[in-house]
């Protein structure tokens, strides 16, 4: 016999309701056992050389990628820095943006660390600095501490105005090789996101 169409909604909204509650419950579980980042510090000042950034990250490395960097695959993390100026009669307008990309590798023949600093994804055109560590702490404090960043040019910035900095530190999947991508989609484990808004008004120093 035909159900009613309101009879088999009923039953099928149902079983969503119940798969929902399960992936959720799974899910749940999975990212609570996620080490939390954080930015501990931010600071932005504006100086002759242009808008400088200081800020620093505090995270714990996922075994999963702890366990990979020590094969010799190397990780990228990410910087992103955005900085909008307040208007009250439309949406706040961009005035600056600015990456710094991360590459770190540890080289087992030499068992140091490498850590290679771009504005750009490593591997692409444009200017690459790099600087070598005896250890694994060294190499990733040097990660996870940013100094005197210059993230936009003075001129960008109105002093007698109020703007906001967006600042996003992550790990980026999207630059492992494809094997380590494809297992990383919805893993707890490789996830690694820190953010922060700091509201500011520009004061040029003195």
């Amino acid at each position: 016999m035909h159900q009613p169409p309101a009879r088999m909604f009923e039953r099928i909204g149902w079983s969503w309701f119940f798969a929902f509650l399960l992936l959720s419950g799974s899910s749940a579980a999975a990212w609570a056992q996620v080490t939390p980042a954080e930015v501990t510090q931010l600071q932005v000042e504006r100086t002759d050389e242009g808008v400088l950034l200081s800020a620093t990250v505090r995270f714990e490395l996922p075994q999963a990628v702890d366990d990979a960097l020590a094969k010799g695959i190397p990780m990228f993390f990410v910087a992103e820095a955005t900085i909008l100026r307040d208007r009250w009669y439309w949406y706040d307008k961009r005035v600056a943006h600015a990456e710094r990309h991360m590459r770190l590798a540890f080289q087992p023949l030499t068992r140091r660390w490498r850590l290679q600093v771009s504005s750009a994804p490593i591997g692409n055109s444009g200017l690459v600095l790099g600087q070598m560590f005896d250890s694994r702490d060294e190499a990733l404090a040097a990660v996870q501490r940013v100094s005197r960043w210059r993230i936009a040019e003075a001129g960008d910035v109105d002093p007698e105005a109020v703007h906001n900095v967006d600042f996003r530190f992550r790990l980026d999947v999207s630059q492992l090789p494809r094997p380590f991508q494809i297992g990383a989609v919805g893993q707890a484990d490789w996830y690694i996101v820190a953010v922060r808004n700091q509201r500011l008004a520009f004061e040029q120093a003195k």
